[in-house]
């Protein structure tokens, strides 16, 4: 029996319309929970955070360009890297012997805590008393497709639940007309492992990530056909689903109760999302706070979203950047000048909406998480060993840097340390699966008994791995 099933917690939510059962396949008992799989549920222990926003840039931005500041490597700027950082080490496109690449940034401390934060973030000084950094966490992949399903789903292969599907199951949502997990795009492009990563795995297909549009409609297909009537609709669905219950009646198949949820989730989203995702209707002081243009798709303008929809009551809401593979091969992908215009797209929204949440009473019980899938090297790239027009850096695994705030979150904390060229962690080092498991903790989980029965055997987030970072816990 999994961990859900065992938390007491399968409180009486109201069924959802048309979903009466009026028999159940022979041996199989259900639960207030099959018939309602959003349901909000208690979580096994107090948590402190309620919600999950997790901005995730895709490409992986460089640590040594915006965080870790490493001035031991500005002074050996241009050098041949020493052969210890490069025996027996396997790289994305180096090759040979490159030369090191001093920070392409200027750095001040800022704030009471005194973290060093680079000129490519000048917004961003604001918060930065309300964040916890990560300095040396560190993944064996370095392959972005790979790594981004391990940041997300915490197995480099297809096929395990997402971070935010995990959540969802284990917590329902507290709006039951809007999705419990919704995902937000910019950049132009979906991450590279493509929309495994918000997916939902072995887990009902119900508590996958819903994938939603800041340009036009929010979901395609929201508005009813010319003379489609609401109660039509409304008795389309229900013969469907009439069609549904047979069938799941026959065989028994739980994925058939979650199709079940999905039609009538639809139905219902109807009437709340147009209104959750306008945000035309904001004051234009938010306007001005977060940069946005409605109407356009961007970061500034999800980040707005992020905030109303956890404000609805969403549980998680995933924000996913594309174009931060900084490898220099072009001005976009240059760690000088397409990094630090990447970093003009975020900085003021990320920091408005840290702002935004803490003026709304919501950044105590809201956990927001920023990071890539892996850091950058501090050698510049030298593709297949030829030196490049532009200045880039790597694919690097062993030591980069990730934050968090709000949600039980230690303000102002630093955890970790790198050594004199940020190439790999020498204390406090965190791995994918200790983020994890400081993730479910916050939301109030033990990620070692939050499991989930596939296959003969208990799975879980952290696999059989996973530390809390005790000391980023307030």
């Amino acid at each position: 029996m999994d961990c859900v099933s065992k938390m007491g917690g399968l409180a009486l939510a109201p069924l959802m319309f048309g979903c009466g059962l009026e028999s159940k396949p022979k041996g199989l008992e259900l639960t207030q929970r099959d018939l309602n799989p959003l349901a909000p549920l208690p979580p096994p222990f107090r948590g402190k955070a309620k919600s999950i926003i997790y901005l995730h840039m895709a490409g992986a931005p460089s640590q040594l360009e915006l965080f870790d500041y490493k001035p031991e490597l500005a002074k050996y700027h241009n050098q041949p890297c020493p052969e210890s950082l490069l025996e027996g080490r396997t790289f994305a496109f180096i090759r040979g012997v490159p030369n090191l690449l001093g920070p392409q940034a200027n750095f001040t401390q800022k704030g009471e805590s005194g973290a060093w934060v680079s000129d490519f973030l000048p917004h961003f000084s604001q918060v930065i008393d309300d964040v916890a950094f990560l300095k040396a966490v560190h993944t064996d992949q370095f392959n972005h497709g790979p790594a981004q399903l391990f940041m997300q789903t915490g197995s480099p292969r297809l096929g395990r639940p997402s971070l935010g599907s995990w959540v969802t199951y284990g917590l329902g949502t507290e709006n039951q007309n809007l999705p419990g997990f919704v995902v937000l795009t910019s950049g132009g492009k979906t991450p590279d492992a493509g929309k495994s990563v918000w997916g939902s795995g072995f887990l009902p297909s119900v508590y996958q990530g819903v994938q939603c549009r800041s340009k036009g409609d929010p979901v395609l297909y929201l508005q009813d056909p010319d003379g489609m009537s609401r109660d039509m609709k409304k008795n389309l669905i229900s013969a469907i689903n009439d069609v549904n219950k047979e069938e799941f009646n026959q065989y028994g198949d739980p994925e058939i109760l979650a199709r079940i949820n999905q039609y009538e989730m639809a139905y219902r989203m109807q009437i709340e999302v147009p209104e959750v995702m306008d945000i035309n209707d904001e004051p234009e002081y938010i306007h001005e706070l977060y940069g946005t243009q409605p109407g356009k798709e961007s970061f500034a303008n999800n980040c707005l979203l992020a905030r109303k929809l956890v404000e609805k009551g969403v549980r998680v809401v995933q924000l996913y950047d594309w174009g931060w593979d900084s490898h220099g091969t072009d001005h976009d992908g240059s760690i000088d000048m397409g990094l630090r215009n990447k970093c003009r797209e975020i900085d003021r929204p990320m920091t408005a909406l840290l702002l935004d949440l803490k003026q709304r009473g919501l950044l105590e019980d809201t956990l927001v998480v920023w990071g890539g899938e892996f850091g950058r090297t501090p050698m510049q790239e030298n593709r297949e060993g030829k030196q490049q027009s532009f200045l880039g850096r790597d694919h690097h695994g062993d030591a980069f840097t990730m934050w968090m705030a709000g949600g039980g979150v230690k303000k102002g904390a630093s955890y970790g340390i790198t050594d004199d060229f940020g190439f790999s962690g020498i204390d406090e080092r965190v791995s994918v699966h200790d983020i994890h498991a400081t993730i479910l903790h916050l939301m109030g989980f033990d990620h070692e008994q939050f499991t989930y029965d596939f296959q003969g055997r208990p799975f879980r987030l952290t696999d059989v791995e996973g530390e809390l970072i005790r000391k980023i816990i307030a």
